[in-house]
């Protein structure tokens, strides 16, 4: 199986992508009342802005850019390095959601006007309920790809160099989106943050212990009757 996926990079893509949809839609349509509501007094302080939605939407096609763009343009290594905390997090939010079923209460009642923003943002309400929020897979995906853009290689180039700000812009925009769209809470947002560091801080390990090089200075710090 793992020697399949190296060689099907794309195809694994597709199944993730595939299984993962399928998860979240089959939670969406069962967890209607959680057992745990996520609010903090800082929500409360946020206000709500419907043109969070131009970064927040923004979130769906960059997903899909940045792996094939790595896919393309960076040893194959460093796309392996960014699917394993991305799609390992999106997994553990989903175990998550299982075991603790959790949601907020923090939209608006309505939404005033009839422009493209707030009918985005009805649209967006009435396809994804406000279940299954922490942590946030939002938030977590977006930093765990900001990293990646400063870890890459590719992004050394000069031409190049202006996508790793433009990540970390985007990163911070998606986050505030989330709570001022009122999609997540502080709390989620946190928790988002926390798994993605702690996730890439693992990949970092794996990736080091399994490297050639590391294995050949171990190999060479055993004693000789090793």
């Amino acid at each position: 199986m793992r020697n399949w996926c190296m060689r099907h990079p794309v195809w694994f893509m597709a199944l993730y992508a595939l299984f993962y949809l399928l998860c979240f839609h089959f939670l969406e349509k069962t967890i209607l009342v959680p057992d745990l509501w996520v609010h903090c007094r800082l929500d409360d302080l946020i206000p709500f802005c419907k043109y969070a939605i131009i970064p927040y939407v923004m979130w769906f096609p960059w997903i899909p850019f940045t792996l094939f763009y790595i896919l393309r343009h960076a040893p194959r290594s460093d796309f392996w390095r960014l699917c394993l905390p991305l799609f390992a997090g999106m997994t553990l939010s989903l175990l998550f959601y299982v075991m603790v079923p959790n949601g907020l209460a923090l939209r608006p009642h309505s939404i005033a006007g009839n422009d493209i923003f707030a009918e985005a943002v009805r649209t967006l309400y009435r396809h994804d309920t406000p279940t299954n929020v922490c942590p946030s897979i939002h938030v977590f995906n977006s930093v765990t790809l900001m990293l990646a853009y400063y870890r890459c290689s590719c992004f050394d180039a000069p031409r190049r160099r202006w996508m790793r700000p433009a990540a970390a812009g985007l990163c911070l925009a998606i986050t505030l989106s989330t709570m001022l769209l009122k999609q997540h809470s502080v709390i989620d947002v946190v928790f988002g943050i926390l798994l993605a560091l702690a996730l890439d801080y693992l990949a970092a390990v794996v990736e080091t212990e399994t490297s050639p090089l590391h294995h050949r200075h171990r190999k060479e710090r055993l004693p000789e009757w090793w």
